[in-house]
């Protein structure tokens, strides 16, 4: 045996579907012979799952509750169609390259999504995004189910210098609403997959799309998931100019992947009391222990009716305090096993009028149950004012149009966090308010919370304040002020903030490290095989290959890097032992053991790391002797490239 080539495209969305389908209903698979390769694959024998289904299939009728555009099926297909691209590491761009644990991705969010399938499948705890409300002069991403003439988008201009596919979604386009939706459609499907099981995903929208975007979290997230339409305050100038209405909220939906009974974070309380009656709870009588109580009234008081409440037995109370216990009858939020654990753990309670409305006081912080209105006065979050003093503060004038304040991103983190070392990830990042919020509130609390922030390299437009300070596109903004306010952060808090980590890794989508080989292998003679032996791009060099490769094989790119030289030859270690590899021509076999000496999970070579076959197979058995692998082992544990 020798090591097999590493598979190179992105995660298939299908496969995905077709592997969680077999998992729970294997009986409705059965095994048919591939046309193209001859294997055997398994494929949904839908006879049988409408069978296991029952009642509950339905086939296509004309009058069915649905929520479709044109396009939807397409786009759908979109999401789950796999690509051969890549993540190219830009080492110049980033900071503290070496150690970072951020990532900042550069390229169109669909693509880069399905590329972070493998690796971050399961494991963001957080999405934001503020993605274009489609006002009728913002972009859509010109995705290939909106495509229908190719050269018409070069013509007109609508692919950019790097041939990514966007466009004005103007109001005039006979697709207006239907674009906009498969944009979102496809987006979110994929975004799904990478969320935890207790993950949740915030996304702000205006009146715009509100509607539209609501049906369709409905369908990828599920309606049952639906946690809430929260309104933020975004100005306190509202316009003027709407002979309608002025307007000072913007929309944030909420979904989490499978409803939780996590309760969600709007703030801390201390101090104070809050209401035990309720109009809308059962009837129940509870017996108030004396010392439990105090009381900002004093007399006797005879049994009756008192407001809400019925007094069962006659008090008196002097100086705050009743001559017995006492009995109130009425619509209480506890019963009395919850009232006796409370007052076991230290709730007291007060009666401030003759109307009885007992009231409960907690020692210590408590959280406060976010409404859903996120305000300045309410909780402390800022509007697009606030933001854009944020963005000047840093670069000495508003380079942004509408940007998010930080306050609100910092706000809906601490909302369902469950620790304090989440990963967030936001694929429409714009300014990277997202990664300011992270590192500001890491620098508050002490966590070690992560993200990830993608952005289409849009380009500023020519006449903006952007352009003039010498940022063309969004990323050099967004690039700049991660730095700045990085920098910022720990000059405010040396002593607390020397562990932060401010740095991230920046990366750029692109094409696949390897070169297309479009005919099948049975159209080439014997003698021109040798010109793929060497099928890597002459342009990639070793970070290229290994990025990639982490990519392919589902490797977290945040993961720390480390190289050494052996003989003359580079060998790079990916988080101790995850994954060593060496490109380096014609390796030694002092190189190999090195390298089996760190005992890693997976092992990584380039094709022309070895004169000819029996030297792989060498290597292949040098790997399985020293790492004590079996045979499956070391043809799943090492690639080459």
């Amino acid at each position: 045996m020798k090591p097999e080539r590493l598979e190179h495209i992105s995660t298939d969305g299908s496969k995905l579907s077709l592997d969680a389908l077999f998992r729970i209903a294997p009986s409705c698979f059965t095994e048919v012979k591939d046309d193209k390769t001859g294997a055997v694959k398994h494929v949904v024998n839908f006879k049988t799952l409408r069978q296991l289904l029952g009642d509950d299939a339905v086939e296509d009728t004309e009058e069915m509750y649905q929520f479709t555009w044109p396009g939807k099926q397409a786009a759908r297909r979109e999401a789950a169609a796999t690509i051969t691209d890549t993540l190219r590491p830009v080492p110049e761009d980033s900071v503290d390259w070496d150690t970072t644990e951020n990532l900042y991705i550069e390229g169109d969010n669909l693509r880069v999504l399905k590329l972070l399938q493998r690796g971050y499948m399961g494991k963001v705890k957080m999405i934001y995004i503020d993605p274009p409300y489609n006002t009728g002069n913002d972009f859509v991403y010109h995705d290939d189910y909106a495509v229908d003439n190719e050269q018409w988008l070069v013509d007109s201009g609508d692919r950019d210098a790097e041939g990514y596919r966007y466009r004005k979604n103007l109001d005039s386009n006979g697709r207006f609403h239907s674009d906009w939706c498969s944009m979102m459609y496809s987006r979110l499907l994929v975004a799904r997959s990478l969320l935890t099981e207790d993950g949740v995903i915030f996304i702000s929208i205006d009146d715009n799309e509100v509607h539209n975007l609501r049906k369709v979290c409905d369908e990828v997230f599920g309606e049952g998931n639906f946690v809430a339409e929260y309104k933020w305050n975004k100005t306190s100038t509202p316009p003027s100019l709407s002979n309608k209405i002025r307007g000072k909220y913007e929309y944030i939906l909420c979904y989490e992947k499978q409803l939780s009974n996590i309760m969600y974070n709007g703030g801390v309380i201390e101090g104070g009391d809050m209401p035990l009656l309720n109009e809308g709870n059962a009837i129940r009588t509870i017996r108030f222990p004396k010392s439990s109580l105090t009381f900002n009234i004093q007399g006797s008081f005879p049994t009756g009716e008192y407001d809400r409440v019925f007094l069962e037995k006659k008090i008196n109370v002097i100086e705050g305090r009743s001559d017995k216990d006492i009995m109130l009858t009425g619509p209480f939020k506890w019963t009395q096993n919850t009232v006796d654990d409370e007052i076991a753990n230290g709730t007291t309670f007060i009666i401030k009028s003759n109307k009885f409305a007992v009231r409960y006081i907690r020692t210590g912080k408590r959280i406060k149950r976010p409404s859903d209105v996120i305000s300045k006065v309410e909780c402390g979050v800022g509007t697009n004012e606030d933001a854009g003093k944020d963005i000047e503060t840093l670069f000495g004038v508003n380079i942004m149009s509408y940007p998010k304040p930080v306050s609100l991103i910092q706000y809906l983190i601490l909302f369902a966090e469950t620790s304090s070392d989440s990963l967030i990830l936001d694929f429409f990042s714009g300014s990277a308010t997202t990664a300011h919020a992270v590192m500001q509130l890491n620098a508050e609390d002490g966590g070690h919370r992560r993200y990830i922030c993608v952005q289409l390299p849009e380009e500023t437009p020519e006449d903006s304040a952007a352009r003039d300070e010498g940022y063309k596109t969004i990323p050099d903004i967004a690039k700049e002020r991660i730095r700045r306010a990085g920098k910022k952060i720990k000059e405010e808090s040396p002593q607390t903030t020397q562990n932060l980590d401010t740095g991230f890794r920046v990366f750029r989508i692109d094409s696949g490290n390897y070169e297309d080989v479009s005919k099948h292998p049975a159209d080439y003679e014997q003698a021109q095989l040798d010109l793929f032996a060497n099928n890597i791009k002459t342009d990639r060099n070793d970070l290229d290959l290994l990025f990639g490769a982490m990519l392919s094989w589902g490797v977290q790119l945040s993961l720390h890097m480390q190289t050494e030289e052996v003989d003359g030859c580079k060998v790079y270690a990916v988080d101790g032992n995850a994954l060593v590899a060496c490109f380096a021509d014609n390796i030694t076999e002092n190189v190999v053991l090195a390298m089996a000496a760190k005992q890693p999970q997976r092992v990584l070579f380039r094709d022309s790391c070895f004169a000819e076959d029996k030297t792989k197979i060498n290597i292949f058995e040098l790997f399985k002797q020293h790492l004590d692998w079996d045979e499956g082992e070391a043809v799943q544990n090492i690639k080459v490239i």
